[in-house]
């Protein structure tokens, strides 16, 4: 190996340490609720030299990149043998996506990949693409990930862009080695955003649905579902009642879905999900929160008005403009919660919270009264609650 190959084999390796040893830090100011941080904790450039560039001199000369990575989001989360472990949303240069594992000590910075990507099983009907995991440690033992498993609608050859899209479902002990069970069987046309509910109810396992007519359209679905199914081995919903609708002129409009599984906290189970709108510019994803009964998972109990996250300077821009998508958060016995979601379909980002604080939100901040008239009313309440407490306390 000459000594200029050898140099610039080390620059490489310098400049993507010096990207993974990066310090995050808190971005100033913010709404009290979270706390985001500065810098993206994964990105396209996170991805491993040894992933992207052939580093022999007799096979690559020119040492050129020869398996581009163009994303890397939408990541499932899990606290895991005191590591914070992130199922990121590889996508290639080939639009192929694929999951792999990053580790970070503190859950904000030093994310890294491990050494080799996830080797997913197939079923007897290969997936096209696989992609937003989800993961769930169950009360039975398992780590479940669902995920959108892709394929080719059949029933339309000529349509190079038809695809079906359905709930892949594995399960691991380390997330090394998976076994693949059978798709999740429903009887709602296509599924995504598919999410296990971590406890038993009932005694079957419990799962978050999203029915839809087609591919990316809901039509005449949509909305969070809820069904049971005996076995996840052979899962099976035969039944759907909708949890959380899509409702017209909110931030849900078009579509929403589930995100990660949900928190149980003392006053019912945290929700974080995303919903649509349309605009002139596009679909607009954000992220919001809702609370549902301990005891009856699938009704709701406290629904906030508007978003809890949304799209904001560089988190904009993207392969898919105006996106934030969150498919993984992580509660920690302290109470803190990491909340990470892609942006733009680009890459992920973090914010920090806790229990007490989401639950404050959730709890205190008004409904949507579908109309104007009715977000005026709930204006002026605040208005006027502040007038009389600053009269009162003479600031």
């Amino acid at each position: 190996m000459n000594s200029t190959f050898q140099s610039r084999i080390k620059k490489l390796v310098a400049d993507h340490e010096q990207l993974l040893s990066r310090p995050n830090e808190p971005k100033p100011g913010g709404n009290g609720i979270y706390i985001r941080y500065k810098y993206p904790v994964v990105t396209a450039a996170h991805a491993p030299v040894i992933w992207r560039y052939d580093l022999n001199p007799d096979t690559n000369p020119f040492l050129l990149e020869r398996q581009g990575v163009n994303a890397a989001f939408n990541s499932g989360a899990i606290h895991l043998n005191t590591k914070y472990l992130l199922m990121v949303r590889v996508e290639g240069a080939d639009r192929k996506s694929f999951f792999a594992v990053a580790e970070s000590p503190n859950g904000v910075d030093n994310f890294r990949f491990w050494d080799y990507p996830v080797v997913m099983p197939e079923t007897g009907d290969p997936d096209t693409n696989v992609y937003d995991m989800r993961l769930t440690l169950h009360e039975d033992g398992w780590i479940y990930g669902l995920f959108c498993t892709e394929r080719k609608d059949k029933t339309r050859p000529d349509d190079t862009s038809a695809a079906e899209a359905q709930c892949g479902i594995a399960r691991t002990r380390d997330l090394v080695t998976w076994e693949r069970l059978p798709d999740l069987i429903t009887y709602s046309g296509q599924q995504r955003n598919v999410v296990l509910h971590p406890e038993f109810v009932d005694g079957q396992y419990a799962l978050y649905t999203r029915p839809q007519d087609g591919f990316i359209s809901v039509g005449s679905g949509g909305g969070i579902g809820w069904g049971l199914t005996r076995s996840m081995e052979n899962a099976e919903v035969k039944a759907e009642v909708i949890v959380d609708s899509k409702v017209y002129h909110t931030i849900k409009e078009v579509k929403n879905g589930q995100g990660p599984a949900p928190i149980k906290t003392k006053k019912g189970w945290l929700h974080l999900a995303h919903g649509v709108r349309n605009t002139a510019a596009g679909l607009r994803y954000v992220l919001y929160l809702f609370l549902t009964s301990l005891e009856r998972p699938w009704e709701i109990t406290h629904a906030p008005a508007g978003h809890f996250i949304a799209p904001e300077d560089e988190e904009r821009v993207g392969d898919v403009s105006n996106v934030v998508f969150s498919n993984g958060w992580i509660a920690r016995e302290n109470g803190d919660v990491f909340i990470y979601y892609g942006s733009s379909d680009t890459r992920m980002h973090v914010a920090v919270s806790t229990v007490d604080r989401l639950l404050d939100y959730v709890q205190n901040t008004p409904p949507d009264g579908l109309r104007s008239a009715a977000s005026v009313r709930a204006r002026i309440e605040l208005i006027e609650k502040n007038i009389r407490f600053l009269k009162n306390a003479s600031l």
